[in-house]
């Protein structure tokens, strides 16, 4: 094989908790991760030069080693001392520092892709450990579906699929920077926790009312101050016909479960309207 063509789907986090700050400086987390229709298109060509090329759609991503693909492909190479090299074009559609892990799962591609093409003969469990090297989303997007995540989000356990529904995603044209939210977050402070165990058995039950019920971002404390524009779109959401809408991850990107996919064709022709913006989804 000397090409493979993938699609690098991105996740929203259907329940994110923040437990504690460890003493080495990272937060011990818990949640529940659910991989959307939502993906970036990546080609990956072996080349007999012994070297990584990246092309990407945006003149803005780096293709040297600051991009997660790249460090991806030269972690597997590297590894097997692998003599020929990857060119690697990647067409992105998942928003950038958006909080829908679209590097982590370029990386995740990648880390596929190479190890199919060269013949490496990783197994799944293998590359999510290699994963965890590029970072803490990194395994998870490897695995895909709905699973808990644990510890700084490596330690994943697969969960029964969400319930059929559709899915709006809308991302405000503001930046959220990740190490803030988390350095002003006061995780001792957190009095509200989402139910994650509570949406665990929603998941068992197939009951998607009750999941969306317990949908809770702690890091929601920190955002939403600084940036009403996430909240203003949470509240469109659900006065639109949401079940419950939630920011994903770090932000700024919201999403909103629909059962009447009507509803959400009209919440997405409306925010469409008033966020004047390209980088909202309606999804299956």
């Amino acid at each position: 094989m000397e090409e493979m063509r993938l699609k690098a789907r991105a996740k929203v986090n259907l329940g994110l908790d923040v437990l504690r700050k460890r003493e080495d400086g990272y937060h011990e987390v818990r949640m529940i991760m659910q991989t959307i229709q939502l993906y970036d298109k990546l080609k990956i060509t072996r080349i007999r030069e012994p070297q990584i090329q990246v092309r990407t759609n945006l003149h803005f991503l780096p293709t040297n080693e600051d991009n997660l693909a790249y460090r991806a492909a030269k972690l597997l190479l590297d590894e097997f001392h692998a003599k020929d090299g990857v060119q690697i074009e990647l067409n992105k559609y998942i928003p950038v520092a958006a909080g829908l892990a679209g590097g982590s799962s370029d990386a995740a591609a990648v880390l596929v892709g190479v190890n199919r093409i060269f013949g490496f003969h990783l197994s799944q469990r293998e590359l999510m450990e290699r994963a965890a090297r590029l970072g803490a989303d990194v395994p998870y997007c490897v695995m895909r579906g709905t699973a808990l995540a644990e510890g700084i989000g490596e330690k994943l356990t697969p969960l029964p699929p969400m319930p059929d529904c559709a899915i709006l995603v809308a991302k405000p044209k503001i930046f959220v920077s990740t190490k803030h939210v988390y350095e002003n977050l006061k995780a001792d402070q957190i009095s509200q926790h989402p139910d994650i165990d509570g949406q665990i058995e929603a998941l068992r039950k197939g009951d998607l009312k009750a999941l969306a019920e317990r949908m809770g971002n702690v890091l929601e404390t920190v955002t939403i101050p600084e940036y009403p524009i996430i909240g203003q779109i949470k509240e469109s959401m659900k006065k639109c016909g949401a079940l419950n809408a939630m920011m994903s991850g770090s932000g700024p990107t919201v999403f909103g479960l629909f059962t009447d996919r009507e509803k959400a064709r009209e919440a997405y022709d409306a925010l469409k309207q008033e966020l004047d913006s390209r980088q909202i989804y309606l999804l299956s």
